[in-house]
């Protein structure tokens, strides 16, 4: 079974066409499907339309959100609902064309676990364009899987991704990379965007923050998770030198007399510069302690199937 799982905030327009485009395509294509609406908070008729497509759809089932709590709480449960082994996200704005569905199969098939959108041809203002655009090289240089949309709603998953990879906050726009870190396979492919039809992007520049924010947690438990003294040590100790060649140069000044305006600012920002390495190395080795005491080495690896059986008497 393939599922669909689509969050919709105050869509009722958009659905009914929506829903119509995916039954034709599991139609033509002979596939067993369902579709997880989830109504994250709708203010208008979103939820009735929901209940008018189930009725006549028994392959739809819907969940209603009592607030608006954001996307990645409206994946998670979907998710949670879905009994699909091929989990398809996608935006119910009508811009993800369900024509695209077989391609996602494809690369399915070829190997892959992930399957993200790319499009490569956008029909949005320039200003979510260009933005989105260095976002996604930032993300793909910060987390070293490259792919040209990570914001990409439209993608496709293995459903034993969605079993190991926790999705709140603004995760979902990270789950490549984190599937990746656990041994998935991730690629892309180019969809056709469409233009938006009925009422307005849901989305601000305040995304941009809090995905921030996220990205920085993102390569922490992919590069840090099993490590986090390697990483904050080797901080610490590139500050620690860096600093002591600041603090060597300022003890020479200081015995020869030179420069004397800098002298006492080289020193400053030397000392600093120590101070900080050594609390990142402090940082570090907490962490360190932290991940023994609470059994982290327990999910340093995934398994991904097994042969034979252990013998009950060993």
């Amino acid at each position: 079974m393939i599922s669909f799982v689509i969050p919709a905030k105050d869509e009722a327009e958009s659905l009914p066409r929506l829903h119509g485009e995916l039954a034709a395509v599991a139609d033509t294509q002979d596939l067993e499907v369902e579709i997880v609406f989830i109504d994250d908070g709708s203010t208008d008729g979103t939820w009735d339309a929901i209940q008018a497509i189930s009725a006549s759809d028994p392959r739809v089932r819907g969940i209603r959100f009592r607030r608006n709590f954001g996307k990645a709480a409206g994946l998670s449960a979907g998710f949670a609902e879905a009994r699909g082994q091929i989990i398809f996200t996608m935006d119910a704005d009508l811009q993800d064309d369900p024509a695209e569905v077989p391609r996602f199969l494809e690369a399915l098939d070829g190997g892959l676990d992930v399957v993200s959108g790319w499009k490569r041809t956008r029909h949005d203002p320039w200003h979510k364009v260009l933005p989105s655009r260095a976002w996604n090289a930032m993300v793909s240089w910060a987390t070293g899987v490259s792919l040209h949309d990570h914001n990409c709603g439209f993608k496709a998953y293995r459903r034993a991704v969605i079993e190991e990879v926790d999705v709140y906050g603004e995760f979902h726009r990270y789950i490549p990379p984190l599937a990746r870190a656990r041994g998935f396979r991730v690629g892309e492919v180019e969809v056709h965007h469409r233009p938006r039809e009925h009422g307005s992007s849901k989305y601000g520049a305040r995304r941009f923050v809090r995905g921030f924010i996220d990205l920085l947690t993102v390569v922490l438990l992919t590069k840090a998770r099993h490590r986090p003294a390697h990483l904050f040590g080797g901080w610490g100790l590139s500050f620690i030198a860096l600093s002591a060649v600041l603090v060597l140069l300022w003890l020479i000044c200081a015995a020869g007399g030179w420069i004397p305006r800098a002298r006492g600012v080289i020193g400053w920002v030397g000392g600093l510069g120590i101070g900080l390495g050594i609390t990142f190395l402090a940082m570090g080795l907490l962490a360190q302690m932290m991940l023994a005491v609470g059994g982290g080495g327990r999910d340093q690896f995934a398994v991904v199937e097994r042969i034979g059986e252990p013998d009950p008497e060993d």
